[in-house]
């Protein structure tokens, strides 16, 4: 038996899950992961913390198998997924400028606004497929670059280094030696051009930041160097795939034809969808990204990116104590009759995909004398598939293909209230495929690929067949009534 080790570093914990030569989970540790939240919607998190973090996480996850009768030389890859645009900015010798900026960051609206002013929008959105945000990690690079005179110094002279979590991480577990980042990393910078799959140097040179060292690109599934995890193991793995967190999640669950979609529903969400071969620019408020790639192919994606999902879930609980377990949420939704006319527009850091609009502040709608603290728990548990609906709207005008069904992962799947709104809501059927950590299983898959322990994405298609399909029901007038609610409140 060989096992591909998979590595999902997240924004709020590191996942590392062992899988077999069949695709099934054999071992599973999580390692909680903090971020510090400071003024003017600063958030960050200490690069070497992340990278000990998935040491420890790495560490647990092997000692178990282990103590289970596992054989650690039976592992024969190693895929990492990470948490997307949240980057790193190193020196010569590996030590951070900076501490690691999240994708949730907001220090740079300003930055944006002046992008937009004078008129990049259409040449970014042209290049990368993505708008000028606070989301993606070009506008952050410029803000460190005006903002802290050491990371400005060390540009200027050609001796930082720019990495998203996958690239840090690589460079770590190398020893230095491998500086490389995948497409759909890279795709996430506003430094990538999408078409050519190369840096964009007219565009870093309108940033300011044309020697600001970058990482050499590759596909997802690539033999990207050798480790032997700082020791935990007593011979070397091939890292054999790099993915952002999302993409991975698509590979994950299977979306390899043009028109097949997924939604991950965490503290975020991203909706994608394949494309196929070609890009194709959104002409309403989705994103171009890259879907995943192997070797011999390339497959483009349009993406709708929610910001708040999870998110707005777990503020209702820690900010506002309304109640303490996740799993008390299902029924809290089923005891009430209808939502009692409550919206939360879950715009806290802004709003996403397709509204875009980072300035909006979060508001509670529809409040009366009758409403109850359980109204205000089901506005926020709508909101994340109001939100979908909103993106599943603009992708079908931007594809000009109706989606047959929706794929949905992540840890709000498993709320059976959710994917039945979510069913009568988009009038679709929605599949569960039934695997919590579906990021870490693409990069598995995409690893395993490379070392040949899976031999094609046919083969891919036969694993983990144990889905879940949710059809539209009975309630899918009262939910469509509830859109229109909806609709008046988000504007």
């Amino acid at each position: 038996m060989s096992y591909i080790l998979a590595i999902d570093q997240g924004t709020s914990s590191t996942k590392t899950i062992l899988f077999d030569e069949g695709g099934k989970s054999v071992h599973k540790t999580t390692e909680p992961l903090k971020s510090v939240y400071l003024d003017g919607n600063r958030v960050e998190q200490d690069p070497e913390e992340i990278y000990q973090n998935v040491l420890t996480s790495v560490r647990k996850c092997l000692d178990g198998f282990a103590a289970n009768g596992g054989d650690l030389a039976q592992i024969k890859a190693c895929g990492i997924s990470n948490q997307r645009e949240t980057f790193v900015i190193w020196d010569e010798t590996g030590k951070p400028l900076h501490p690691a900026i999240v994708w949730q960051c907001k220090r740079s609206v300003a930055v944006c606004e002046r992008l937009e002013k004078e008129g990049f929008g259409r040449k970014i959105n042209e290049k990368t497929g993505l708008i000028i945000d606070p989301y993606f990690s070009g506008t952050k690079v410029i803000w460190l670059y005006e903002n802290e005179p050491k990371v400005r110094d060390a540009i200027d002279k050609g001796e930082a280094y720019f990495g998203t979590v996958d690239t840090w991480l690589l460079f770590k577990l190398t020893k230095g030696q491998s500086y490389l980042t995948d497409y759909t990393n890279a795709s996430r910078t506003l430094f990538f051009n999408l078409k050519e799959l190369r840096w964009d140097g007219e565009l870093l040179a309108d940033f300011g930041l044309s020697k600001l060292k970058l990482p050499e690109l590759k596909p997802s599934s690539f033999h990207f160097g050798d480790t032997n995890l700082e020791g935990l193991l007593d011979h070397p793995i091939s890292i054999s795939a790099l993915i952002g967190d999302s993409h991975a999640a698509a590979f994950g669950e299977a979306c390899f034809e043009p028109g097949s979609a997924k939604a991950t529903l965490g503290t975020g969400s991203s909706i994608l969808m394949n494309i196929g071969k070609e890009p194709k620019t959104s002409q309403n408020g989705m994103v171009t990204t890259i879907c995943w790639s192997t070797e011999d192919r390339v497959d483009y994606a349009l993406e709708g990116i929610i910001v708040s999902a999870g998110a707005t879930i777990e503020w209702v609980k820690n900010q506002l104590g309304l109640f303490e377990n996740a799993s008390e949420l299902e029924q809290i939704c089923l005891s009430l009759s209808d939502n009692g006319g409550v919206y939360i527009v879950p715009a806290f850091s802004g709003l996403g995909a397709p509204h875009w609009d980072m300035n909006r502040k979060a508001t509670i709608e529809g409040l009366s004398f009758e409403t109850s603290k359980n109204h205000l728990i089901r506005a926020a548990v709508e909101s994340v598939p109001f939100q979908i609906k909103d993106v599943i709207v603009a992708m079908e005008a931007d594809s000009g293909t109706p989606l047959t069904e929706i794929k949905i992962d992540g840890g709000i799947t498993s709320n059976k209230f959710v994917v039945q709104f979510l069913a009568d809501l988009l009038q679709r059927k929605v599949t569960n495929i039934a695997i919590a950590d579906v990021s870490a299983l693409g990069a598995a898959y995409l690893a395993g690929l490379n070392v040949r322990v899976y031999e094609s994405l046919e083969q891919l298609k036969s694993f983990n067949q144990e889905s879940i399909s949710t059809l539209p029901g009975e309630n899918s007038a009262n939910v469509a009534d509830y859109y229109e609610g909806w609709k008046k409140v988000i504007g």
